[in-house]
């Protein structure tokens, strides 16, 4: 084993020592350095991923979607300070997504980076402050010696504020007190054109859940789309205030709800942080002019708040939602299955698809690669899908983890963790609660879901429209669309929601409340 010595830079020298497996395999060293510039905010623990993408656009380190053509590799690292070498001598003590190691890399281009995650603060191993490779092409047709720094320290993402865009920040006592160290909730602000222009009128809300993970920043893209702004900004856009929820959570995305893993954040979102948006900007404090939405991950949180806080929110515009009904969780059966990688028929499940109904990737590898993510060796603290819903479904664990419902490496169910489950099953919460509930949720549903949905999640959302239609004393009127040949996602669009929430506005009657609502008895 040579030990390579380089000046100028703390050095974390990381060799992957290997040898020639075969015809159309070679072996890699990686020599991985600690740029001086950045060593002030190196810390000596951390977990190292390695990025092989075939894919030449954009960072590997962004690839970590269990997409074709791109592997991880991973392993925690503790007690390197500067001057310190490791040297590991072969792959062992390395997990990786794909079928082979350092050993044997297969024939081909790549593009090779590293990151290293030490940030404790965000679920996600893209979090700010770790620290990063550049990406490095390279051709594996003989056996390759790799220099490599960590240079790069990821940064924080920010708001683009402008007259009509603002950041909401705050420190939530709740959350706080939950977890024993300040915890913020964020936000964004969308205001319309004639808000600063109406200082004495109130306005209705629009409260925007992204898809998994997304973030507050995502106003960004919304602000920058030309088309979008056109419309935002001319007569024909309706008066609401709009207002981008933040997905970060401690496991990953928070989903807005209460659980015992990430803490009360339902509870903090509506007694904390709407009450301080609609008094700090002119919201209207009343239900009749509060709604949700969002696609994907956000069209299960819009529903789900709509179902547990039923008199809080006089709308929820769900599209393509998360498995609604635990009986389709995608194609499990949480409550009768045994295995959640492989059905009935001794074949692996798929967990996504195309449109056209071809098979894209396995539960099990999906699964596969957050165990890899995850620092625990599982996919229970990797900041991923799989994650988070184990985060909210499921009870704490014995090591203080999530308690999976899903073994991450056999894929067997356990049965006790499907019945706790139960409390998010959002299709046996409304039919357990339906006498209650349904009246108050009258007039306040929407779904659209693609029959080719690329998640399978039609499934759940068929089963949830079944129940619906079996309802009496009220017959639900929610409106459940079903698009066939669609895909996830595809009908959804700010704009459409807007018009929407527009429509549900107009249909009803908002008394004035004093000089907040001078000019508007609708409040826009």
């Amino acid at each position: 084993m040579k030990i390579k010595t380089l000046s100028a830079a703390c050095i974390l020298a990381v060799f992957v020592q290997t040898s020639f497996c075969g015809t159309g395999t070679y072996n890699i060293t990686i020599n991985l350095t600690v740029e001086e510039d950045v060593r002030a905010s190196f810390s000596p623990d951390g977990r190292l991923l390695v990025f092989f993408s075939q894919s030449p656009y954009g960072e590997p380190r962004t690839r970590i979607w269990p997409v074709p053509g791109t592997t991880i590799f991973a392993r925690n690292v503790s007690g390197f300070g500067a001057g310190e070498t490791l040297v590991i001598r072969d792959p062992e003590g390395w997990a990786g997504t794909g079928n082979w190691t350092f050993t044997d890399v297969p024939e081909g281009e790549y593009y090779l980076q590293i990151l290293w995650d030490q940030d404790t603060e965000e679920s996600g191993v893209n979090a700010p402050g770790n620290l990063c490779t550049r990406k490095e092409k390279i051709v594996m047709n003989e056996s390759l010696e790799v220099d490599l720094s960590l240079e790069q320290i990821i940064p924080a993402s920010k708001v683009r504020e402008n007259e009509l865009v603002r950041t909401v920040d705050l420190e939530s006592d709740t959350l706080s007190a939950w977890w024993g160290k300040p915890v913020h909730i964020k936000a964004s602000i969308l205001f319309p054109a004639k808000y600063q222009e109406n200082s004495g009128r109130s306005w209705p809300i629009r409260y925007n859940i992204a898809g998994y993970g997304g973030r507050y920043t995502r106003v960004n893209q919304l602000s920058a789309d030309r088309d979008f702004m056109s419309w935002w900004l001319s007569d024909d856009a309706p008066g609401i205030i709009n207002v981008f929820l933040d997905g970060e959570g401690p496991y990953g995305d928070c989903y807005q709800m209460d659980s015992d893993n990430s803490g009360p954040w339902g509870y903090a979102l509506i007694h904390e942080l709407i009450p301080f948006i609609e008094n700090t900007y002119r919201g209207t404090n009343d239900p009749k002019t509060r709604f949700t939405d969002g696609c994907s991950t956000g069209g299960w949180v819009s529903l789900a708040l709509q179902l547990f806080y039923p008199e809080t929110f006089n709308g929820a515009f769900s599209y393509s939602p998360d498995p609604v009904d635990f009986e389709n969780y995608q194609l499990i059966n949480i409550y009768r299955d045994e295995n959640a990688y492989i059905n009935e028929f001794g074949y692996l499940r798929p967990v996504m698809r195309t449109v056209d109904g071809e098979p894209v990737i396995s539960l099990m590898d999906f699964i596969r690669v957050e165990n890899v993510l995850g620092s625990s060796g599982t996919y229970l603290n990797s900041g991923g899908q799989i994650c988070s819903h184990t985060a909210l479904y499921s009870p704490k664990g014995k090591n203080g983890l999530p308690e999976p419902l899903i073994d991450p490496e056999t894929g067997d169910i356990n049965g006790e963790v499907a019945e706790y489950w139960k409390k998010y099953d959002l299709k046996f919460y409304a039919r357990e609660h339906w006498e209650e509930l349904g009246p108050k949720i009258q007039g306040k549903i929407y779904i659209w879901m693609g029959d080719m949905d690329n998640f399978y999640l039609n499934t759940a959302t068929r089963g949830f429209d079944k129940f619906l239609k079996t309802t009496e004393n009220p017959k639900s009127d929610a409106v459940v669309i079903f698009s066939p040949m669609e895909g996830h996602c595809s009908q959804y669009s700010h704009r459409a929601v807007l018009e929407k929430i527009r429509q549900r506005i107009e249909s009803i009657s908002i008394e004035p409340t004093g000089e907040k609502n001078q000019g508007s008895d609708k409040g826009f």
